[in-house]
């Protein structure tokens, strides 16, 4: 993967150095997730990467339910970072029943199943 240069390979090539890094259009200026070679907003092909703020609010969230032996309860949510993109994490950090939408959150570069993913805690305040 290190000479790998597709939009996939690209963001997770970021990850892996501990760096958001999002697609935004060179021609319109908007961001755009998940990472694809047209920009979904006005097709074009002008694609440059810049690094997330990190910043953003829970979209919808939800509490998967599991035995205590297979790891407990866990959340799943989208949150919507401050570029206008949608992400699905989940948030670390806090109960899975305590979030709620539109709670303020930060991304970190965390783990998940061996690999490097987007992650998200509640912000600071």
């Amino acid at each position: 993967m290190p000479d790998a240069t597709g939009p996939d390979q690209i963001f997770q090539r970021a990850l892996t150095n501990g760096e958001i890094m999002l697609p935004r259009c060179d021609d319109c200026g908007a961001y755009h997730f998940f990472p694809r070679v047209l920009c979904p907003h006005c097709h074009g092909t002008a694609i440059s990467w810049h690094p997330a703020s990190g910043k953003g609010r829970v979209h919808t969230t939800t509490v998967v339910r599991q035995k205590p032996e297979r790891g407990g309860d866990y959340n799943v949510c989208v949150v919507e970072l401050e570029e206008g993109v949608r992400m699905m994490s989940r948030v670390e950090g806090i109960a899975p029943g305590d979030i709620v939408i539109d709670m303020a959150v930060t991304a970190f570069v965390g783990g998940a199943e061996g690999q490097p993913a987007v992650l998200f805690k509640p912000a600071e305040v």
